[in-house]
């Protein structure tokens, strides 16, 4: 869903516009009291703001600006700027906003993979000091090599 800012006349129609090229929900807010009523209330992954909107209450702006939450916030003055430019440019943040959360959860799966990895080492070389104790029951020795097979087998799986 994707949040419009704007109190021009022509926001709507801009909405609808930005809706067929991307294919998301719009919500069009027409203050910035408004706009933050509706971060407060969705999760967007944008906010289309008019630059005018922003420079005639920068302390408005400013709160609205802190509640995005992972919304990527597009800036337009939309007396100037045109309707194709207006969905180039949300496209484009659309897109990096997509490239960024992709590295993000790259860089998370890699960083529990490596986390888990220094994890099974250190359970499989327990595992074998353990099988090294003099005079070990033959149960213990047994349960032993059950959890070092387990703890390779957990390697392989997360392929370290």
């Amino acid at each position: 869903m994707i949040l419009l800012t704007s109190s021009l006349s022509s926001a709507q129609k801009c909405a609808t516009a930005l809706e067929e090229a991307t294919a998301e929900p719009i919500v069009v807010a027409a203050a910035l009291p408004d706009a933050l009523a509706k971060l407060q209330a969705q999760e967007f992954s944008a906010v289309v703001f008019d630059q005018l909107l922003l420079d005639a209450a920068p302390d408005d702006a400013e709160v609205v600006l802190k509640h995005l939450g992972g919304a990527v916030p597009v800036y337009l003055n939309f007396a100037l700027a045109s309707q194709d430019r207006v969905i180039r440019e949300l496209r484009a943040a659309l897109s990096r906003r997509n490239r960024e959360l992709i590295a993000a959860k790259r860089e998370a799966e890699q960083s529990l993979r490596h986390e888990l990895n220094e994890k099974m080492t250190a359970l499989m070389l327990s595992c074998e000091m353990a099988l090294q104790v003099p005079d070990l029951p033959e149960l213990a020795e047994t349960k032993m090599r059950a959890v070092d097979a387990l703890a390779k087998e957990m390697r392989e799986k997360l392929g370290v």
